[in-house]
């Protein structure tokens, strides 16, 4: 009677788990939103560099890259290949969450460009935003 019932205990226990498994952890997103997603967590070391070198001009502190802080505006392959280019508008941070501005970077992606195989061929400084007063502190004077 105890192996019955520890077998059927385990058969519910295990159907349980692996119906569970099955379903997506996250049912709402799409597959072009997880891709968009792994995008900017590989562009992500390039982003911020380009960031830094931009801001080092006027900020005594990096500003952060959050990827939720990133959207891709436009994605295209180039002819047939496996090229790309790919838009992005950035709004670094610093602090908790202070932006500093906002940002435009235009890469190509191409199997040819090494290492990253991802390079940075447009920067445009969209928009400066203030500082509140207790930050104005990481201003660099020019």
């Amino acid at each position: 009677m105890k192996s019955i019932l520890l077998t059927i205990l385990a058969f519910l226990m295990f159907s349980g788990f692996v119906h569970a498994e099955s379903k997506s952890s996250v049912p709402n997103e799409t597959r072009e939103e997880i891709y968009s997603d792994m995008l900017l967590l590989m562009l992500s070391p390039q982003i911020e560099a380009a960031i830094n070198k931009y801001y080092s001009k006027t900020l005594t502190e990096n500003p952060q890259v959050y990827p939720y802080m990133i959207d891709v505006v436009f994605a295209k392959r180039v002819d047939t290949s496996f090229s790309f280019i790919v838009t992005v508008d950035v709004t670094p941070v610093v602090g908790p969450h202070i932006s500093v501005g906002k940002d435009r970077l235009t890469f190509k992606i191409s199997p040819g460009i090494a290492p990253s195989q991802a390079k940075l061929i447009k920067y445009e400084h969209l928009e400066t935003h203030e500082l509140p007063p207790h930050w104005k502190k990481i201003l660099r004077h020019t």
